[in-house]
């Protein structure tokens, strides 16, 4: 018997995307429109039945010509930024929607996790959701009935199970979900990017499952943005961009060329242009450097232990002067781990900014970082007022070292761990 599960064949999908329709400047090219409209709409409704080409400007490939196997035991994640593809592969492989091309082969039942609360209906209560989705996912009535106890248990909404689903929070609707699941003892299990709404505990729980579920000889294929989990979880990963595999290896590979790549995204966008920051309509972040010891050629290396200086760049865009503004840089492993924040406010440092651009500096004496990469966020605010927020905004590389003097490299990886830094206006102290 062979010990393969799933094996995906050059499976493509494509779908068809609205196009912009032709807007006329002139009096005269609206009119010639209006007169082509009816065969132009006739033509449209023609190209509904059928797709015109591969290329086309209304035609977008999910996937295109995927191809891998799955063996038994193995979980398998799947990695790559929002659009890659990720979650289409999912639905060709739990066959809620078909392949343009290709074939897939898959040996077992399958239950699958791609939303929150699928399949759950509002009005019912939790008890009767399990029984419905249960229903939906395979499962025996008997056979529900058997594990109740335990997916209750394991949901931890006991005390709500017999109130309508509709006050659920989002959380508490995928502990339910994602209990019903795992206790189909389901052949594979596929999990989408749904354990991001549950608490820590919740998280801890669920990948100790799905471990299980791969220890029992079962594969599970994960989904998710959250890098430490997958590397806690994945033996091996695949890698997904614009709907093509770029590396299927083992899962340390291919995190590390999904976090490189993200780190040339991070390099290559401007924080003064970028798009997806919260407020920052006055007051605004703008660069960031990094220099060690003192004031001069910038780097984005540093070794264990070795002085930081953090200069922010903002501009105040609005003609108001903004008192008592606090400044916080959040530093992150680069799988996703927050680790510690320095908070100007905390130290009793604040600022008061007035219109144009300016700087301020924090510096960290000992950087308390073991080696890897490091990403930052940026966040500001005035007298409880939120001026700008903004995530990944820089990189640093930190290499092993010992500045401290004591043969032994500190570990610092606990949430929230303590170190010492503070905050200066100017460069003149430093």
């Amino acid at each position: 018997m062979s010990d393969i599960a799933i094996k995906v064949e050059n499976i493509s999908k494509r779908y068809r995307i609205g196009v912009k329709e032709q807007v006329h400047d002139t009096l005269g090219g609206a009119f010639i429109s209006w007169v082509k409209y009816p065969l132009s709409n006739f033509k449209r409704v023609q190209k509904l039945s059928k797709f015109a080409g591969n290329d086309a400007e209304d035609i977008i490939w999910a996937v295109r010509d995927i191809s891998f196997e799955v063996k038994a035991g193995e979980v398998l994640g799947i990695i790559g930024k929002n659009g890659a593809g990720k979650s289409t592969l999912l639905k060709i492989l739990a066959r809620i929607t078909e392949p343009t091309s290709g074939s897939v082969v898959i040996d077992g039942r399958i239950a699958s996790l791609l939303e929150v609360g699928t399949g759950f209906h509002p009005e019912l209560t939790g008890r009767e959701n399990v029984y419905l989705n249960g229903t939906i996912l395979g499962m025996r009535k008997k056979e529900i009935e058997r594990k109740f106890d335990e997916i209750l248990e394991f949901s931890g909404v006991e005390k709500f199970i017999d109130t309508p689903v509709k006050r659920y929070s989002s959380g508490m609707r995928v502990r339910l979900a994602f209990a019903v699941a795992a206790h189909l003892e389901p052949e594979i299990l596929l999990i989408d990017e749904v354990l991001a709404v549950g608490d820590t505990e919740f998280q801890k729980r669920c990948i100790g499952k799905m471990g299980e579920i791969a220890g029992e000889g079962r594969p599970v294929l994960f989904v998710s943005h959250n890098m430490a989990a997958v590397q806690s979880l994945c033996s091996r990963g695949v890698l997904l961009e614009d709907g093509k595999v770029v590396i299927d290896s083992t899962i340390r590979e291919v995190v590390s060329q999904y976090v490189t790549k993200a780190k040339s995204v991070i390099e290559n966008t401007s924080i003064a242009n970028r798009t997806d920051r919260k407020y920052g309509t006055q007051f605004r972040f703008t660069s960031l450097d990094f220099f060690n010891e003192k004031i001069g050629e910038a780097t984005q290396t540093f070794l264990t232990g070795q002085k930081v200086i953090i200069k922010i760049n903002y501009k105040n865009i609005s003609e108001r002067t903004f008192e008592q503004v606090s400044v916080t840089i959040s530093f992150f492993h680069s799988l996703g781990h927050f680790l510690f924040g320095c908070r100007s406010d905390v130290l009793g440092t604040l600022y008061r900014v007035g219109p144009g651009s300016g700087s301020v500096y924090c510096i960290i004496p000992r950087l308390p970082l073991n080696s890897g990469l490091y990403t930052f966020n940026l966040f500001a605010e005035s007298q409880g007022v939120d001026l700008d927020s903004i995530k990944e905004v820089g990189h640093i590389n930190v290499e092993a070292g010992d500045y401290y003097g004591t043969g032994k490299l500190p570990a610092a990886k606990r949430q929230g761990v303590f170190i010492d830094y503070y905050w200066i206006e100017d460069n003149a102290s430093i």
